[in-house]
């Protein structure tokens, strides 16, 4: 019976990565361009929580990010994987990548976390995560560090989870 749900899962994705190349590339207008040649393989909605420590930097305190915890969703609500920390996307059936960072842009909705534009990190993407050589995050909802809370040494290593949504698409190259 195992060997059939991870079978079903594997088709699922499968066949949710044949659907969603059909769609259009969205631009961005900024630094979070992709490069010619990307065709979009799946997207998927982020719906969790950023979460920051109260960390003492060298000019005071401040909330640092210190890792998503994110479901990650189809476009019919359905969970597919989840996003964490590394940043990390792994889907149901075991498929994983991993992003570095290459560019960001401020959200246009205030309070929201920035678009993000990340590179798969080299020897991190497996199963029908593979072939991925991009990741961009965009439509972010919430998910900004408090603006209170991190004042002292009495704050630090709080931590504050903050609710999120967010479109990741990820990309290959052609």
């Amino acid at each position: 019976m195992r060997i059939l749900s991870v079978s079903l899962i594997t088709a699922a994705v499968s066949i949710l990565t044949l659907h969603v190349p059909s769609l259009p590339a969205e631009q961005s207008g900024g630094p979070i361009d992709l490069p010619a040649g990307t065709r979009a393989v799946l997207q998927a909605k982020g719906d969790g929580v950023q979460i920051y420590m109260c960390t003492d930097a060298h000019d005071g305190f401040k909330w640092l990010l210190k890792a998503p915890d994110a479901k990650l969703l189809d476009a019919s609500g359905k969970e597919i994987g989840s996003h964490f920390a590394g940043p990390t996307w792994k889907l149901i059936d075991g498929s994983q990548v991993q992003g570095e960072l290459i560019a960001s842009k401020p959200a246009p909705e205030a309070g929201s976390v920035a678009w993000l534009l990340l590179h798969a990190k080299a020897g991190t993407a497996t199963g029908s995560l593979a072939g991925i050589e991009f990741i961009r995050r965009t439509e972010t909802h919430g998910g900004v560090a408090p603006a209170s809370g991190c004042q002292n040494s009495a704050d630090a290593g709080k931590t504050a989870r903050v609710p999120y949504t967010a479109t990741y698409t990820f990309y290959t190259e052609r």
